[in-house]
Parts: structure tokens; C-alpha cells; sequence
């Protein structure tokens, strides 16, 4: 199925995206997150017993602190800059490491701790072969998966493209055109060879994909033009290291985990240790999803939301209470549905939001109003390969793929284009946010000649 979505240029409906259905399945998955966390938790009662259990509690609490302060740190001003760039992209994963040893330490060791399951080395976690015998099962059960399979498809065909959408957003100065149709394509050989295997299928994800973008900013610090921070820096993008290396390596040490020595090593994990992983990695897309910054804004003290923000502009408030409380609809939908036998036909409700953003929303909504509330997820430039973006302006286009950059507004997901007249000009950029997490900045031009790239 994923080829004749791939062979049709079925991704060309990528036109009709935008932050609205990507900001629902964002806050979606960053709750799942938060979900299995607490789940691995109280699973611990009756696993291990209560000790073991307040014991996780409290490790899987510090995990998330740690990895949160880590993440701060990296955003902050304090130390020197190649010390809070360290804290920021190896800040997680030497809490885990950190964490999966602290439990040994004092009283804690005599405590039974639940750690991570494995099996055999480069063996299936079940007792039976690498290869599914699937010339011995029924007629009648292959008419009875095609169902199931057309909901998966439905899920990845949303899920990977809206995970590759994010990955370029428009906060990501990139020079490398899109490829939406031939990655469909690899993804139903991926999908094809794990159904063989029997393994989990591999497919693009949030809030993962994103970050691994995120990280391979190269980011510098230079002079905030706001009239509000003049005198302060602020940190902006200078360019994206665009390669396959990262994404490979990180396939070869996934297949490296398999390895004898190493599965003895993630062994040692400790259950609430991966609990407060999943915390961290919930809070962190939450912390960036249109959703959580629109609710903050209606939050706060009207006297301190900056001028610049588009969402102070418009003029019925009510507009976006409403337009927030479709969203939590949404998710609500969402979510309810995957706690039922039904979950697997979610995919369907999240691939509904998608029209109701493009035709019914606009029927109460104004123009001006979902401007600003609402935005496509990537730039013109990346969006040309499936046709560009439904209901953008030409103006706005032209002026867009001219090589103009988006600027923020406070976290809220709004994006806004500021044409440049000249074609040789370099690319601008906006400030950093950790994955498409946007807070409020002025726009800022690139000046490689003059500043230092760090």
C-alpha cells in the first residue's frame, strides 16, 4: 500500500497541513508519552513490591529534573559555550547512564529493582525463527489483516509525513530540496521487510524526528534587535549540517544493541529509570506544541504579553479560545479512542482534522484570525515537492521562496514570512527553539561575514 501511495503521489495532500493537525498529534504523542511513563510505574506495586516502587517514583522524578535542568542550562547564558552545548545534546543520556548506577548506591542496593527485559543475542524475543512462515497462514486470515494493514498505512502515511514536515520546519534553515514521495516509498520497503521478520516497523516519529534536526543546528550569538532586549543576545541559527551520517550511525548502534555485551548492559537499566525517559521526552514536546503556548498566552497578564505576539492582535479573544478548544477536541478524540478496543483506528480521526482545518474552519474563523493562529508546518521551499501549501497567498509564496525566513511569535506556533528584495541575499534566521518550540524574538539577518559561527 505504502508504494501505491508513493507511485500515485499521494503525499501531494501534504498541501492541506498545517501546525493545526501537527500541533493535535504532537500534544497526542507528548501525553502517550507521559501515559506509559506512569504506567511502567504502577506496574512496579505488582512486579516487585512497594519499596521497589517508591524507589522508581523517586528515580524516574530525578531523571526528569535532571534532564530538564540539563536542557535549561543549554538555553541559558551561564559557562562557556561549548559547556552548555555539551549539557544540551549529552545531558539526557548521561542521566541515564548516571541514574542506572545510582540505585546501587547505599541502602538502595538492597532494593529489588525492575530493570529492562532482554533476550538472546541477535534473536527474536520470542521463541521462534527470524523468517514469519507466511506461506502457512490462511486465506481467511490474510482477508482478515487487510483492515488492520490499510489503518497502518493510514498511520505512517501521517505520522512519518508529518514527522518529516517538522523535521524541516520553517525555524530549519535548509538548503537540501524535500523527498516525500521516494521516502513513502523506502518506508513500504521498511514495512515489507520488518512484516517478513516479524519486528516493529520503523517509520519517521515526534517528537524524535525533530530533535535530531534541532541538533545538527549550527547555532551563533548575536545582538537581539528588540527594542524590549536591546543589549541582550539572543541565539540564532546560522545553517543546518544536512547529511544521512547521523541517521545511519543511529541505525548501526540500534542493531549494536543486540550484541551479547550490550544487552547485558541495558539489562541494568532500571525500569523507573525508562519511566522518567518517557517523562522527559513527553514534557520536552510539550514544551514546544502550539497548543501549550496558546494556552499560556490566554494564561497570562495581558500587560506583560509582548506587543509583537500575532495572537494580541486579534481582536475577538474569543477566536481563540475557540480555535484552542477544537484542538483539545482533537486530542481528546484522540486519545480517548486508543484507550478502547477501537485504538487502532486513530489514524482515522487524526487524518479528519486535516479537512476540517482546510475547509470548515474557515467558515467562522477570519482570514486574519487563522493567520495568526495557525500556519504551514514547512517553508514554501520545502513544501514545492508536494505542491506547495493550500491557501498561502502567491504574495506570500513568492516572498517566501525568495529565500525569506519566518520569525516567531512567543512559542504559539504562528510563523511569519518578511520578503527579501535581493535574490543573492543569504538566508535569515530565526532563534533555536528546542525541536519547533518558537519563543518570541525580532527578526535577525545573517551575517556571516562579520559574526562568529560557533
Amino acid at each position: 500500500m505504502h508504494w501505491i501511495l508513493a507511485i500515485t503521489n499521494s503525499c501531494n495532500g501534504l498541501t492541506y497541513v498545517t501546525r493545526f493537525s501537527c500541533d493535535i498529534f504532537g500534544f497526542y504523542v507528548a501525553c502517550i508519552y507521559l501515559q506509559k511513563g506512569i504506567q511502567v510505574l504502577t506496574r512496579q506495586w505488582g512486579q516487585v513490591g512497594e519499596t521497589s516502587a517508591y524507589l522508581a517514583i523517586m528515580v524516574a522524578l530525578l531523571v526528569l529534573m535532571s534532564a530538564w535542568i540539563c536542557g535549561e542550562l543549554g538555553n541559558s547564558n551561564l559557562f562557556k559555550r561549548y559547556v552548555r552545548k555539551f549539557l544540551e545534546d549529552y545531558g539526557t543520556p548521561l542521566t541515564i547512564v548516571f541514574f542506572t548506577g545510582f540505585v546501587h548506591i547505599g541502602h538502595m542496593r538492597e532494593v529489588n529493582v525492575s530493570t529492562l527485559p532482554t533476550g538472546k543475542a541477535f534473536f527474536p524475543t520470542l521463541d521462534r525463527p527470524w523468517l514469519v512462515h507466511f506461506w502457512n497462514i490462511d486465506v481467511g486470515d490474510i482477508f482478515l489483516a487487510i483492515p488492520f494493514a490499510l489503518l497502518l498505512t493510514i498511520l505512517f502515511y501521517f505520522d512519518h509525513n508529518v514527522s518529516s514536515l517538522i523535521a524541516q520546519g520553517t525555524e530549519f534553515p535548509l538548503r537540501k530540496p524535500a523527498g516525500f514521495h521516494w521516502d513513502l516509498w523506502l518506508l513500504g520497503l521498511t514495512t515489507f521487510v520488518g512484516g517478513l521478520l516479524g519486528i516493529p516497523f520503523p517509520n519517521g516519529l515526534i517528537p524524535q524526528a525533530p530533535f535530531h534536526t534541532a541538533a545538527l543546528c549550527v547555532t551563533r550569538q548575536v545582538a537581539d534587535e528588540d527594542e524590549a532586549n536591546k543589549g541582550k543576545a539572543i541565539r540564532v541559527t546560522d545553517h543546518v549540517v544536512e547529511q544521512r551520517v547521523s541517521n545511519f550511525a543511529q541505525g548501526l548502534l540500534t542493531l549494536g544493541t543486540m550484541t551479547g555485551p550490550l544487552l547485558i548492559v541495558l539489562h541494568l537499566i532500571p525500569q523507573g529509570v525508562m519511566a522518567g525517559l518517557f517523562f522527559v521526552m513527553g514534557v520536552q514536546a510539550l514544551q514546544g506544541n502550539g497548543i501549550t503556548q496558546k494556552l499560556i498566552f490566554l494564561a497570562q497578564d495581558k500587560s506583560f504579553t509582548p506587543a509583537s505576539n500575532p495572537l494580541k492582535q486579534i481582536k475577538r479573544r474569543v477566536a481563540i479560545w475557540a480555535f484552542v478548544i477544537l484542538e483539545l477536541i482533537g486530542f481528546g478524540a484522540t486519545f480517548a479512542i486508543t484507550q478502547t478496543i477501537a485504538a487502532i483506528g486513530f489514524p482515522v480521526i487524526i487524518l479528519l482534522l486535516i479537512p476540517v482545518r482546510s475547509f470548515l474552519l474557515p467558515l467562522w474563523f477570519t482570514r486574519e484570525e487563522l493567520n495568526a493562529l495557525d500556519a504551514p508546518t514547512a517553508s514554501p521551499f520545502t513544501m514545492e515537492s508536494v505542491g506547495g501549501t493550500y491557501g498561502l497567498d502567491e504574495d506570500t509564496d513568492e516572498a517566501m521562496a525568495s529565500g525569506a525566513q519566518t520569525s516567531s511569535s512567543e512559542g504559539n506556533g504562528v510563523l511569519r514570512g518578511r520578503y527579501s528584495p535581493s535574490s543573492d541575499s543569504a538566508v535569515e534566521d530565526v532563534e533555536r527553539g528546542e525541536a519547533y518550540e518558537m519563543t518570541s524574538r525580532s527578526y535577525v539577518r545573517r551575517r556571516s561575514t562579520t559574526s562568529r559561527v560557533d
